[in-house]
């Protein structure tokens, strides 16, 4: 999962001047899928951003001015950035980050990451992205490799849970998602992959009397509530993204799709088919103001069959853990999963190193016994943008979301939610 606040230790730019050289050049842990490199070179001296501020307040540092030359194709860069952070499923965090973005010729930023976190909740997640471009774009790999020990809070599935009844959740966890995309017409991709999901040592219990544990079912669903879990299968990936920038776009249409067909004869516990339909869409308001409305639209399907309980879509579970703001992972969970979000994106100062967002959002699962959509779940709240790198735009979000029954929480990003 990706842990959420990437607040760098002493800011970092005030503790390491080599490293916050490299930052000054480079777009961050996320910098991938920038499409156009003329993006990263246009001039930026009217804009600011804190290795500006750090610059001006600590002349001595020495940090080399903002420009585009680090990112001239075949260069490479190691970044380890210790992290400390929250989220509401974790509280508090420490983590050591590795990044290393390069770029072939006439190719998108490729990235590859790996970061190994521990929580105040015992939890320690160890993970491994990549979003490798090939020379002229015209093939894509990627990869999402976690391996970790997740205790956390569930709540049974459906919307009608209630926050009241709390069921503890231990258990380890593999994932192994790999695609490999070529290019079928400008902007759009399509390829296979093989996805993985194998929990182990699950245990579901509630904390008894005298600290005693009370081993439960959870809502009559018995796969994937104790003991193992495996899903397995082969997928369809399709992608279009003509955003000129993925970490902070200004513009564009970016829809992924993925069909997952699980199989006992590859392992899995039991046959079923899934699909993941996304999309987000940015439409900017003004050339002047550079305000930026952006929609996101999140789906998961169960096909048929039945997937182990930690398998479900649920909320804060997609790729990014952004889904939900307003409400903590694991919330609200079951077969089927929409979820819909529009987010205002305004600038507060003129040089733009602050700025700030609305927005709302809303989710669904499909009930257990009806299987039908039967409540909403709204969610608002809004937030504030740190310019952390205004090559790459790359902003530190601190949002705070509200959702119903008293649920809200504190939410951070390195760049933006979507």
């Amino acid at each position: 999962m990706k842990p959420v606040i990437r607040l760098f230790v002493g800011f970092l730019l005030l503790v390491s001047p080599k490293l916050s050289c490299c930052l000054a050049q480079i777009p961050l842990a996320d910098s991938i899928g920038t499409k156009d490199s003329t993006q990263i070179a246009q001039p930026v001296h009217h804009l600011q951003d804190v290795a500006d501020l750090v610059k001006r307040w600590y002349p001595r540092l020495h940090i080399t001015p903002h420009d585009s030359s680090s990112l001239q194709e075949g260069k490479r860069f190691m970044m380890i950035i210790p992290q400390i952070g929250y989220t509401l499923q974790t509280r508090a965090l420490v983590a050591v980050l590795v990044n290393s973005p390069f770029r072939r010729p006439n190719a998108n930023m490729s990235s590859m990451s790996g970061q190994l976190s521990y929580t105040q909740n015992n939890q320690i997640i160890l993970t491994a992205n990549s979003m490798i471009w090939s020379r002229n774009n015209r093939y894509l790999w990627t990869n999402d490799w976690r391996l970790m020990h997740y205790p956390q809070a569930t709540y049974g599935l459906g919307m009608y849970t209630t926050t009241d009844r709390i069921i503890n959740m231990d258990y380890a966890y593999f994932r192994f998602y790999q695609s490999f995309l070529r290019r079928l017409a400008p902007n759009f991709y399509g390829g296979v992959g093989y996805y993985l999901d194998l929990h182990w040592n699950i245990d579901s219990y509630i904390q008894g009397p005298n600290g005693v544990r009370e081993l439960v079912r959870i809502s009559r669903y018995s796969d994937g509530v104790q003991g193992r879990s495996i899903s397995s299968g082969p997928v369809l990936h399709l992608l279009y993204d003509n955003r000129s920038n993925a970490i902070n776009p200004n513009g564009g249409l970016y829809v992924n799709t993925v069909f997952r067909a699980n199989g006992e004869f590859l392992g899995s516990d039991d046959s079923y088919k899934s699909l993941l339909v996304e999309a987000r869409k940015y439409f900017p308001l003004s050339s002047r103001s550079g305000n930026i409305l952006a929609l996101w639209s999140y789906n998961a399907f169960t096909l048929n069959g039945d997937p182990p309980f930690l398998d479900l879509p649920s909320t804060g579970w997609d790729n990014t853990g952004n889904i939900g703001r307003g409400y903590i992972q694991g919330r609200f969970r079951g077969k089927n999963f929409l979820y819909a979000e529009a987010e205002y994106r305004f600038h507060l100062t003129s040089d733009r190193l602050l700025g700030g967002v609305i927005f709302a959002n809303a989710q669904s699962v499909t009930e257990l016994n009806s299987g039908q959509f039967e409540k909403i779940a709204p969610g608002i709240g809004g937030g504030i943008r740190i310019k952390m790198n205004k090559v790459s735009r790359t902003n530190l979000s601190v949002d705070y979301g509200f959702g119903l029954d008293g649920s809200r929480g504190l939410f951070f990003n390195l760049g933006e939610v979507f």
